[in-house]
């Protein structure tokens, strides 16, 4: 088992021990996901791109921003696991489908 699927198992009993799966449905997991990302956004809102790169963020919004990520993954995760989806598997597929798209330009 990879730890991917130890995360998504994780995520699962959490839910069960809480009784929380009435409330993991596709619709408001894919909700949750989006205001999670969004939480996320706000925290480089009214950044500069050179406040904003990795180097220039103090260790406080680091943590804030693992969080909000952290927040978006497991909602992610939850809603592939309700949804029977390999997210690795959907992952690698898209890849390919984007290699496609935007073949290699050289300039």
């Amino acid at each position: 088992m990879s730890e991917f699927d130890d995360l998504r198992d994780l995520l699962r009993e959490f839910a069960v021990e809480r009784d929380w799966e009435q409330f993991h449905d596709p619709k408001n997991l894919a909700m949750a996901v989006a205001s999670e990302a969004g939480e996320l956004l706000a925290e480089f809102r009214w950044l500069t791109p050179s406040e904003a790169n990795s180097k220039a963020i103090n260790e406080k919004k680091r943590k804030n921003v693992s969080h909000e990520m952290a927040d978006t993954l497991i909602f992610l995760i939850r809603l592939a696991d309700v949804l029977n989806i390999n997210l690795v598997a959907a992952t690698k597929d898209k890849i390919e489908i984007n290699r496609g798209r935007f073949p290699i330009v050289k300039i």
